[in-house]
């Protein structure tokens, strides 16, 4: 993007280039909502948990109004308690911890395998107590986490294995039969597949989870007036439905859109500069970051910025290390992994209307860094 000064600037996402594309089709399909006039659990949330359930291979969808609520319902559907042990990644987004906190049960943070930042199903293993209640991956930065291997851990303890698929809509890994007990999906705006606001759904082949979530998501009922158990008001609501319909059937091509970028980075940026992202054997990720290491990382993002580079950090400050956990246990915890990539990780640009000139920018603007590390540094 060139502005009228002639400075090159590349944004790092372009949210209002994705909604042009396809601004018809949502107007209509926005416009049948209203002139049907029904706004909650009405045929469009029917229709799209259906597709989404069939894009994902699971046999049920349940949609909710967040991705946090929706890792604390299949959670609860999977059978957590206040009180039991949920393994979860030491390097995520705060919210796959926020989740497990706000239902009760205790985080057990396990670093990840530091070339692929996912989750590492050996230390998971060995992490395992008679409190553990569940496993909680991520699929990170749209990376497919070891699913035969943390499968494996699952089945030998017997413990249900919940997926955080915030970040991963339409990874694929082989084999692909080998599915989780739940995953929990965030349709926030900047997702692959996001929504005009906030969204979620958990996708199961659990008929028991699907039909616990119906009910926690609706004030604990699945008839009017009737209240089965203590349940929330999370529901995801119809107009976003129906836009989540309309751009899920642009998500492979626009997912095709984000790969040749991410193939372009990795054939042309240089390896000596920054440590590139490792794609793990037998997955095919969406690249929903592009996600870069560096031990200068803040000098280098100053250096992409003064070349018109927009970059962010995900993320600057690791949860155990995050204020919200100040005075726990959690808050002492010695994952040095963790710390370490989220001292040096950097976000470059990647989105489905990116120019390839502006792909070519950032390429020329992190090769060029090598000469701006002074020697020793």
């Amino acid at each position: 993007m060139t502005t009228t000064t002639g400075a090159v600037t590349v944004p790092f996402l372009d949210l209002r280039a994705s909604t042009e594309e396809i601004r018809a089709d949502l107007d209509t399909a926005m416009a049948r909502v209203l002139d049907r006039g029904v706004y909650v659990l009405g045929p469009e949330v029917a229709s799209f948990e259906a597709a989404w359930a069939r894009y994902t291979d699971a046999s049920d969808c349940v949609g909710v109004g967040t991705g946090l609520s929706a890792i604390e319902l299949a959670l609860r559907a999977v059978g957590v308690n206040p009180g039991d042990e949920v393994i979860v990644p030491s390097n995520t987004y705060i919210a796959t911890w926020l989740a497990v906190t706000n239902i009760g049960a205790a985080v057990v943070p396990v670093e990840p395998e530091p070339s692929t930042y996912l989750l590492d199903a050996r230390r998971v293993d060995e992490m395992v107590t008679p409190r553990t209640a569940a496993i909680l991956p991520v699929h990170l930065y749209g990376q497919a986490v070891d699913m035969v291997g943390l499968s494996a851990v699952a089945r030998h303890h017997g413990l249900p294995l919940v997926i955080d698929g915030a970040q991963a809509h339409g990874v694929r890994w082989e084999p692909w039969g080998l599915q989780p007990d739940a995953t929990a999906w965030s349709f926030y705006p900047s997702k692959n597949l996001g929504a005009l606001g906030d969204g979620g759904a958990v996708t199961t082949r659990r008929l028991d989870v699907a039909e616990q979530i119906r009910r926690f998501r609706n004030y604990g009922s699945t008839a009017k007036n009737v209240h089965e158990e203590i349940g929330t008001n999370s529901r995801l609501d119809e107009l976003q439905a129906a836009v989540l319909g309309v751009k899920l059937a642009h998500l492979d091509d626009w997912n095709e859109r984000r790969r040749r970028i991410a193939e372009r980075y990795l054939a042309a940026i240089d390896p000596s500069v920054v440590t590139l992202p490792r794609v793990p054997a037998d997955t095919m990720p969406v690249w929903h970051l592009f996600v870069v290491r560096s031990p200068h990382r803040d000098r280098l993002q100053k250096h992409l910025a003064d070349r018109g580079v927009t970059t962010l950090v995900h993320y600057p400050i690791p949860p155990h290390r995050q204020s919200a956990y100040r005075g726990t246990a959690l808050a002492r915890a010695n994952l040095p992994v963790a710390e370490r990539l989220h001292r040096e990780v950097l976000s470059l640009p990647l989105h489905p209307h990116m120019h390839p000139e502006d792909v070519e920018v950032v390429i020329d603007a992190v090769n060029g860094f090598a000469d701006g590390v002074p020697a020793g540094a």
